[in-house]
């Protein structure tokens, strides 16, 4: 079995990564601008209508309005071809409407993995899996069986 010769560019995803930690949504949609296809390919169920790199931003957007200080702690990074895979923990405190919840002030962790396909400097797709029953048990909206 011979290696798969690498294409990826941790760089951009470093960028993308950065951005987002700065709380700066502005700095976000420009990083999104620059690192990301504009026909980007999200194959993550989300509940918008918005698709390419658009959709990214307006996942992000209302992200930061919910959580100002959204912090996103990469904790695996596996890199092959032209796939980056992330395992993040992410933090926050609910001071904003979130998936049609008014905010609580709770303070929040939970975790995800996406998988980046790079090509041309630029993410071409991307698939995610976010834990959405923690971020809802923390947030005081479900409690019980999976506790």
């Amino acid at each position: 079995m011979s290696a798969t010769r690498p294409t990826h560019d941790l760089g951009v995803f470093a960028r993308l990564h950065e951005a987002v930690n700065s709380g700066d949504a502005e700095l976000v949609f420009k990083t999104i601008d620059e690192v990301v296809d504009p026909d980007v390919v999200v194959r993550t169920p989300l509940p918008i209508d918005a698709t390419g790199a658009q959709a990214l931003k307006e996942v992000f957007g209302r992200l930061l309005r919910a959580f100002p200080d959204l912090h996103i702690a990469v904790e695996d990074v596996i890199a092959e071809g032209d796939k980056i895979v992330y395992r993040n923990t992410v933090t926050g405190t609910h001071q904003g409407e979130h998936l049609g919840i008014p905010p609580t002030g709770r303070s929040i962790s939970y975790n995800e993995i996406f998988i980046f396909r790079h090509a041309n400097g630029r993410i071409t797709e991307t698939w995610g899996v976010v834990d959405v029953l923690s971020q809802m048990r923390q947030l005081g909206i479900i409690s019980g069986a999976f506790s």
